[in-house]
C-alpha cells in the first residue's frame, strides 16, 4: 500500500460537486485516471451522490440505510449497474469510475475508535485517563469518541492506557489494535481475512443480543463462532456497556 499524494489545494473553493469538478478538470484527470482516496463527503461529491442521510449512501452497492434489521446480518447487496442522474439518490453525473475510488482507512479506524470509546464506562479509570491525556479536548468529545488521526495514534502507542482497562476492556482494546495494525495499516497480516471476518461476527452477535445480556452470552458466542477467549471477551464487554 502506497501513501496518497495530494495534487491540488485551494483555500477559496467550497466543498461541493462543482468545485471538485473544476479541480479534476484542471488536473486533466480524464487523461491520467488515477486512483482517488478521500473522506466519505468528498467521495459522495465525486460519485454524484446526494448528501445527507440518504437511502443509498454507498457508491459500491445498494446498501439500504433504512433496512436497519439487515445491517450486520446481510452480507451481499446488489451492486450499482448504472449511475444515472435522478435514479436512486444520484444527483449529478459521476466524475470518475467507482473502481478508482479507495476507502480511506483512517476514517474507518476513527469510526472503530469512536465505537470503542463510546462503550467505555464514563466513571472508569480508562475514561478518566483519556480526559487527562487530552486536557484540551472537551469532555463532550471524549464521551462521544471524537478524535482526530494524530490523537488516535497517540492512544494506540500509549502503553499506560491499556493498564487502566479492565480485563474485558483490555481484550477489546487488543482486538481493536490487531484490526488497525493487521488490516487497516500499511502492512496486512497474513491472517487479515480471518481478523476482519471475526470482527464482522462480533458485530453481528452484538446486534442480535443487544440489550438482552445474560451470564450465558459468552458461552453462546463461543459455541456459535468458536473464536478464542480474547475475542469472546470483546463481545461481552460491548454487551455489558
Amino acid at each position: 500500500m502506497y501513501p496518497s499524494l495530494p495534487l491540488a489545494h485551494s483555500v477559496q473553493l467550497k466543498e461541493k460537486y462543482s468545485s471538485v469538478k473544476i479541480l479534476l478538470k484542471a488536473l486533466k484527470y480524464e487523461e491520467y485516471r488515477w486512483e482517488v482516496i478521500g473522506d466519505f463527503k468528498m467521495v459522495t461529491f465525486m460519485m454524484g451522490l446526494q448528501g445527507g442521510f440518504t437511502k443509498f449512501p454507498c457508491y459500491l452497492c445498494l446498501w439500504n440505510s433504512r433496512e436497519t434489521a439487515e445491517h450486520y446480518q446481510r452480507r451481499h447487496w446488489p451492486q450499482w449497474t448504472e449511475f444515472g442522474v435522478r435514479k436512486k439518490n444520484i444527483k449529478w453525473e459521476p466524475l470518475l469510475d467507482p473502481r478508482k475510488v479507495l476507502f480511506p482507512p483512517q476514517h474507518i479506524i476513527l469510526g472503530l475508535m469512536k465505537q470503542f470509546d463510546s462503550a467505555l464506562y464514563q466513571e472508569s479509570a480508562a475514561f478518566r485517563y483519556l480526559k487527562d491525556f487530552f486536557p484540551k479536548l472537551s469532555e463532550a468529545k471524549v464521551k462521544t469518541g471524537v478524535f482526530v488521526g494524530p490523537q488516535m495514534y497517540k492512544i494506540l502507542e500509549c502503553k499506560e492506557f491499556s493498564k487502566k482497562l479492565t480485563e474485558a476492556e483490555e481484550s477489546a482494546w487488543n482486538t481493536f489494535v490487531a484490526v488497525v495494525r493487521g488490516f487497516l495499516g500499511n502492512h496486512k497480516a497474513v491472517n487479515y481475512v480471518a481478523i476482519v471476518e471475526t470482527l464482522r461476527n462480533i458485530l453481528q452477535f452484538e446486534c442480535r443480543y443487544q440489550g438482552s445480556y445474560n451470564g450465558n452470552m459468552k458461552v453462546i458466542y463461543s459455541i456459535s463462532v468458536n473464536r478464542e477467549k480474547l475475542l469472546a471477551s470483546f463481545v461481552v464487554f460491548f454487551l455489558q456497556s
